[in-house]
């Protein structure tokens, strides 16, 4: 049971959704383009001695606060410490990453853990090498549905058309609810009626529709729901059965990943130290958020520092493990080994070399031991 916690201040749905489509307003768009093209062939700049395979590097990332560590690293200067000349864009879905990656447009991508998973199943040569988010979703109610209550759970969703997104690891908690709450998905009064759309942004759109009454949500649209008047039905992060469930991974293409060691390394430094900025400048992080995710400060404080999620690079393999032997039980996808598809070496590297130069970084030292505890 939870209880609502409406925020101030009303935004359009047109102010909402041209936000969160990036500039040109297209599914795929720049968010930001590096500077001309670096002869930096090596971190030796910053102690890192060994030379870059490569340099100029490709990031996609999807309308969400959830992938700030990209946007730090970007804005702060930590990737060109590193030597690396990255360039950050946005897409729409999960599918559009990975064929970014597969066909070599892109470097790495922020990418969900439940895509993730599958598309590791069905045979694609994707690897995961790093966090990018915990918890940061749920869903959202049209308020007539909870008028005159103070609590409510999962059950509120009966009888319920419910946007959500196929292959998402919203779709997949929710399952997960409804099972151990005894609701089965479908048509009727005593059942949950999924309706599923090609991206997050399409499902929450829906809900202006009268035939939807509820749908999923990721950061920052929980906080842009309640904005909107809408009610939380439920936030992962307040769910026991969906505690320190690993969101957002890094993933990259597998020979990527074995060709080049040396540039991956340094990509990952740039990332702690970005986690280790927003760990320690809280106004500065939600004014680099905001060149990439273009709402009210105040809602990406809420996504960002109010508990519902957090942006870590650590690769959290035990979590995914744990949730990829969930969605196997639900029948999401089929089991495979996933250790032939989860290096956890290039962030081990990159933390090591920075606690080396650093040894007693408090903000290290933690992820050093959350990294031994969960590897």
């Amino acid at each position: 049971m939870k209880r609502n916690k409406l925020l101030a201040g009303l935004v359009t749905f047109g102010l909402l959704i041209t936000s969160l489509t990036g500039c040109s307003g297209d599914e795929k768009s720049s968010t930001a383009e590096s500077g001309s093209s670096s002869s930096l062939s090596s971190a030796s700049s910053n102690g890192a001695s060994a030379e870059l395979e490569k340099t100029d590097f490709e990031l996609g990332h999807l309308n969400s606060t959830a992938h700030l560590l990209g946007f730090v690293a970007k804005e702060e200067g930590y990737f060109e410490e590193e030597g690396l000349n990255v360039t950050l864009t946005q897409f729409s879905s999960a599918a559009e990453l990975s064929s970014g990656l597969e066909s070599g447009k892109l470097d790495a991508a922020f990418i969900g853990s439940v895509p993730t998973l599958t598309f590791q199943s069905q045979g694609h040569d994707l690897t995961v090498f790093g966090g990018a988010m915990t918890n940061g979703h749920g869903y959202v109610i049209k308020p007539e549905f909870v008028e005159g209550l103070s609590d409510w759970d999962i059950s509120i969703l009966k009888g319920r058309n419910v946007a959500s997104v196929k292959n998402s690891i919203q779709d997949a908690e929710l399952q997960i609810l409804l099972k151990n709450a005894h609701i089965e998905i479908g048509e009727g009064d005593d059942k949950v009626n999924i309706v599923y759309f090609d991206s997050q942004k399409d499902a929450f759109a829906a809900i202006q529709n009268d035939t939807i009454d509820a749908a999923s949500v990721y950061s920052p649209y929980a906080s842009l729901a309640e904005g909107q008047g809408y009610k939380i039905v439920y936030r992962c992060s307040e769910e026991k059965a969906l505690e320190n469930q690993p969101c957002c991974r890094q993933v990259a293409p597998t020979s990527a990943l074995k060709d080049l060691p040396n540039t991956y390394s340094a990509f990952e430094r740039a990332l702690i130290k970005a986690y280790k900025f927003t760990q320690e400048n809280e106004d500065k992080t939600i004014e680099d958020v905001k060149k990439y995710i273009d709402i009210e400060p105040d809602y990406i404080k809420t996504e960002v520092y109010g508990g519902y999620g957090t942006s870590v690079p650590d690769p959290d393999k035990a979590g995914t493990k744990a949730l990829k032997e969930s969605i196997v039980e639900l029948g999401y996808t089929e089991d495979y080994d996933i250790d032939k598809l989860y290096n956890t070496d290039i962030y081990k590297n990159a933390l090591d070399g920075l606690l080396k130069e650093s040894p007693d970084d408090k903000v290290y030292k933690e992820l050093k031991e959350h990294f031994d505890k969960f590897e």
